[in-house]
Order: C-alpha cells, then sequence, then structure tokens
C-alpha cells in the first residue's frame, strides 16, 4: 500500500467516530453428523459512546434470512430424466429448507409489468434465478438453447416477469472474487500491508487453542479456514471498529470488534467466524438459490434485487444485521461507505476482478472422482449435502461412515483414501486438504476437503498423493461429531461448490442429490439408489465396485 493512504485513511476513521457517516455431520453406525453450532444474541445492551453504534438486541442470526423451496419446474427447455422418479423434485428443483422459521415473503402483485430484462452472471442456472425473482422456470423466456439445471454462459438474454417492483438496493458493492478468498488474493501481503497501515491491529495478540497468535495470523487462519478473501476481513475490522489504521475507540470496538455484541463471541477469532458464517450465509444461499431476503435490525424484511451477484448479496446481508434500511443504505451506497473505504484501502475490487473472473467458466465440468473408501469394502452413505465448513454457508459437504458393530466415536482400521490425485497443502486436527492441480494454492482450481481424519496414520503436508493412496482412518477428530466418520467438499477457484448444483458432487459414477433438509439426500447410479441417514441402515450401504 502507497504510504500517502495510511493518512487519509486515519482521518477517514477518525472522521467516521465523529458520526460523519453511520458505522453497519451387521450395518450399525452411530447417528453421524458435524454439529451445527447455535449462536444467541446476549441481553447486553451497550450505549453509544464516542461515535460507537448502539446495538440493541435482535432475533438470532440463523432467524435472519427466508430460505425457501424452488419454483415448480414446466419449462418448455428440455429437462434431464431423473434416474430415481421419487425425488425428481430433489434432483432438479434442489433443496426445500425447514430446519429454520422463513421470514415472510414480500407481497407477489399480480398487476402486469413491464417485463424484466436480465443478462445472466457466471454461475447462474435456471432454478436459482427463478427463485431470485419469485417466478416458475417455465415463465423465464429465452432465445437460445440452454441448461435447464447447469450453468449458462454469462451475458445470455432472459426476459422475466416482474412480480415485486423495484428493490431499494439493486446496485453491486463487491465482485464475488474480493469476498471468496479467490485468486485474487494470492499476491497480498497482509504482513507487510497491516505492519504500514500501524493501526491497534498491527500490535495485537490473542491466545487461541495453544498458543498466541498475532491479529495477521488470526486473520489468515480465518480466512483460510472459511475461504473468505482476507482483504474484506480488513476492510470490515476498519469500517467497524477502526483497528487496521487506528485505535478502537472504547471497550465495545476492543472486544466486539466486527460489532457482535455477544458475550460466547467475545474476541477477534470468535468476531471473525461469526461475521464470516453471516458473509458465507448471504454468499452461498443467494447463489444456490435458499436465501431471497434478508432481515434488518428493526425487523423488517427486504427482497434481494435479483440482479446482483452474490458477493454483494453477501455483503448486504452482513449489514442488514445490524441496521435498519436507510442507515444501511448509506452503510452500501454513502459518501462514506463500506465498498468507498473497501476501494480506498485495496484499489478498485472491479478491476482485479477482471484477471480472475469468472471464477466457474461456462464449460466448469468437475474432475473425475472416486468414492474416498478402498474398493470392495463397506460404507454406509451418512450424510447428505451439508454444510462445508462451520455452520453455515454452500451445502458442499457429504459424509461417509465405515461400517462398525460399534456406536459413537470408536477407532476404524478403515481407510480413507484419496479421490484423486493432488498435492497435500494443509493439515490441522482431523484436516486434510489436497491441491488437485498441484500448484500449492487453494485459492485455484479445484481442492478436496477432508475432515475428521485421525492423527495416527493421517498423511503429512507436502505430500503428492496418488488417486487411492492413502489419507488416514476416520474418526471423530475435527470439529463436533457423534460418529466416526469422513467429511469430504469440493472447491473451486477459492469457493465452495453445492453437492447438488450445476456441477454436482459425482464419486464413481454415483451423483450426490440434495434431500428436503440438510443432511438428507440420495446418491443415484443408474438404477441403484442409496439414501442417507445418519444412524446408517441397509439403504444407506454404498460399496465401491
Amino acid at each position: 500500500m502507497k504510504h500517502g493512504l495510511t493518512t487519509d485513511l486515519k482521518a477517514w476513521s477518525c472522521a467516521k467516530k465523529l458520526g460523519t457517516a453511520f458505522v453497519f455431520t451387521t450395518w450399525l453406525v452411530s447417528i453421524l453428523a458435524c454439529s451445527l453450532n447455535s449462536y444467541y444474541v446476549s441481553a447486553l445492551d451497550l450505549t453509544a459512546t464516542a461515535g460507537y453504534k448502539a446495538l440493541t438486541p435482535v432475533a438470532p442470526l440463523e432467524t435472519t434470512t427466508n430460505e425457501v423451496e424452488f419454483p415448480q419446474q414446466t419449462s418448455s427447455v428440455q429437462q434431464e430424466t431423473p434416474v430415481a422418479p421419487e425425488i425428481t423434485d430433489q434432483v432438479v428443483l434442489g433443496p426445500t429448507i425447514t430446519e429454520e422459521p422463513p421470514l415472510p415473503t414480500a407481497t407477489r402483485n399480480l398487476t402486469p409489468r413491464p417485463p424484466i430484462i436480465y443478462y445472466t452472471q457466471a454461475g447462474d442456472t435456471l432454478p436459482v434465478i427463478a427463485a431470485r425473482y419469485g417466478v416458475n422456470v417455465d415463465e423465464i423466456k429465452v432465445q437460445t438453447t440452454i441448461s435447464p439445471t447447469g450453468l449458462i454462459s454469462p451475458g445470455t438474454l432472459l426476459i422475466i416477469p416482474d412480480y415485486y417492483g423495484a428493490n431499494i438496493a439493486s446496485d453491486p458493492i463487491l465482485p464475488d472474487s474480493e469476498v471468496i478468498y479467490s485468486p485474487s488474493a494470492l499476491d497480498f501481503n497482509m504482513s507487510e500491508f497491516v505492519s504500514q497501515a500501524g493501526g491497534f491491529l498491527s500490535t495485537f495478540r490473542e491466545y487461541h487453542v495453544d498458543r498466541w497468535y498475532s491479529g495477521v495470523e488470526i486473520i489468515q487462519l480465518v480466512a483460510t479456514e472459511e475461504s473468505i478473501n482476507p482483504r474484506l476481513l480488513l476492510a470490515l475490522l476498519e469500517y467497524q471498529s477502526h483497528w487496521v489504521y487506528g485505535q478502537p475507540g472504547n471497550l465495545a470496538e476492543k472486544d466486539y470488534p466486527l460489532g457482535y455484541v455477544i458475550n460466547e463471541r467475545k474476541g477477534l477469532y470468535k468476531q471473525l467466524v461469526y461475521a464470516m458464517q453471516t458473509i458465507s450465509m448471504g454468499y452461498y444461499g443467494w447463489r444456490e438459490g435458499r436465501i431471497t431476503e434478508i432481515q434488518f435490525s428493526d425487523g423488517s424484511q427486504e427482497r434481494i434485487a435479483p440482479n446482483i451477484n452474490a458477493g454483494s448479496a453477501a455483503i448486504q446481508h452482513f449489514f442488514a444485521y445490524f441496521y435498519d434500511p436507510a442507515r444501511w443504505l448509506g452503510v452500501l451506497y454513502g459518501k462514506e461507505s463500506f465498498p468507498v473505504l473497501f476501494e480506498t484501502m485495496f484499489g478498485n475490487p472491479w478491476l482485479r476482478a477482471q484477471t480472475v473472473e469468472p471464477l466457474f467458466p461456462t464449460n466448469s465440468v468437475q474432475p473425475t472422482l472416486e468414492l474416498p473408501f478402498q474398493v470392495g469394502k463397506i460404507w454406509s452413505f451418512t450424510g447428505g449435502p451439508h454444510y462445508a465448513w462451520g455452520s453455515k454457508g454452500s451445502y458442499a459437504a457429504i459424509d461417509f461412515a465405515p461400517a462398525s458393530d460399534k456406536q459413537g466415536c470408536v477407532y476404524s482400521s478403515a481407510w480413507v483414501v484419496a479421490s484423486a490425485p493432488g498435492l497435500v497443502v494443509r493439515t490441522g486436527t482431523g484436516l486434510v486438504v489436497v491441491d488437485l492441480d498441484g500448484d500449492g494454492y487453494e485459492q485455484t482450481g479445484w481442492v478436496i476437503m477432508y475432515l475428521h481424519i485421525a492423527t495416527e496414520g493421517k498423511v503429512e503436508k507436502g505430500t503428492y498423493l496418488d488417486q487411492d493412496q492413502i489419507i488416514g482412518h476416520p474418526s471423530c477428530e475435527g470439529g463436533s461429531s457423534t460418529g466416526t466418520h469422513v467429511h469430504i467438499a469440493r472447491k473451486y477457484n477459492g469457493e465452495w461448490i453445492s453437492a447438488d448444483g450445476p456441477l454436482p458432487f459425482t464419486l464413481s459414477d454415483w451423483v450426490v442429490h440434495q434431500g428436503t433438509k440438510v443432511y438428507e439426500g440420495t446418491m443415484t447410479k443408474g438404477d441403484s439408489l442409496v439414501t442417507a441417514r445418519t444412524y446408517g441402515s441397509h439403504e444407506t450401504v454404498i460399496i465401491r465396485q
């Protein structure tokens, strides 16, 4: 960063303090699940001091989205014939989320309006577009042949009925590549940047798990785990609490630097994780067509503008937690808005995006992957599509458990093996991450994450694996689990890939399909069908031939 910007940003931070801007997972296996954390807002209400925003307790984070069923498809576009008729809706249309209470939806006005002209973006699919616009797929008019469920070429013209009218925030905020830990961040030297900025973060230290971490190390850890761009984390820290260029203005900004005044979320690491779960919920919920509305701090709701990109939806979702609509608009589009700060800190994000986007070319295909266990061994499909990491985000992960005559977290002599060749780029408690292109970066190309791998016998970082080479034993290590299993998920260019989406998770020709809620689902191969059950049973048995 150029030194001249430091003075400007310090002045910007100081001015904001003074109020010139509003700061916003015999076949008996145990019940298997990577547990989902529940977070609750404390009753703590801090009074505004020195320009700090007063935060009134709001509803739990899990209730701040509207996850909706995809519209029924009756499209004139040629449909693929599902293998298992009884799960047609699941295969073609996607999930119906029932574990969280939906918000009231915006009123659908049947009064005729001029239709919407929409040019598709990278990552778009017909079912998701229909969900965002609140229409049936057969209501979308196309002038060329496109896949009913696959990726659509960016810039394809669609004509869509307008049932809801204008949205209050339809302009883009940040490109996807600046929200996801994408190739655009490969050349970013965070240590140097923070040191030159010279603020509170440059000298901050925090004890986490087993040792003291610097502030930069904490941010890098969260960015890597959650696959969120570190530039975004730094900008949020500066906008919310002045940590990068200045000093926190009060105890609340010091203890709760992302603004979540929650007793259980005190400290930088916990604040970042909570914030990134909010970001991931918005990004992937929008990307996968599960979230179409946001709820503001005053309880009001608004449909997300259906034309914006996933990265912008994520930022809107984050700030809606803190503000009413009017102040939220100021944070997103005002003269001293978050995007203005972001560009001042890091330069024009849209120019960087042009060098790496689209993150998903229309011709993207999953590489050949095999089931992550040895040929002829009996395993169970115990978890349908669910969260890849943490308790929110993309439904990118699935679970398998080895045959066992015991329940719970027990030792297993079975082996998890590499689904594809690649380089082990990261390991941790229960964790093995394999980079399939072998360039050493998780932010580029295809990456496979294996979780709940036992420490004993686990492959080491830096090992190049051939297909079927041993990774380790399944276990309960890494995160929370109620039974021995392996959790597996995919990323591409830093973004988690939905297990049932335009690039369906396919292992040894078994194709994954979403169920009606998290952890449910099926795998199909020809006329064969396996159903996910967390407790394991005959219908879950899958054997690699």
